[in-house]
């Protein structure tokens, strides 16, 4: 059996258009920037279901 499969992603124009109209009209993505000491601390609340955004770990502010 084959299948057959797609992305609603884009190709690499699509997503450019996309992240410049996202630019231009102030759209930003709901996250919640973590520094790396406290990797531990975030998988405790993903395991606790205390997440209301995606996490994003700051790597360039914490290992200066």
């Amino acid at each position: 059996m084959r299948t057959i499969a797609g992305s609603i992603v884009g190709g690499m124009q699509e997503t450019k258009e996309m992240v410049e109209f996202c630019a231009e009209n102030g759209i930003y993505p709901e996250i919640e920037i973590i520094p790396i000491q406290y990797v531990n601390g975030a998988l405790e609340r993903l395991e606790n279901r205390d997440v209301k955004y995606r996490f994003v770990i700051d790597i360039a502010n914490t290992l200066n």
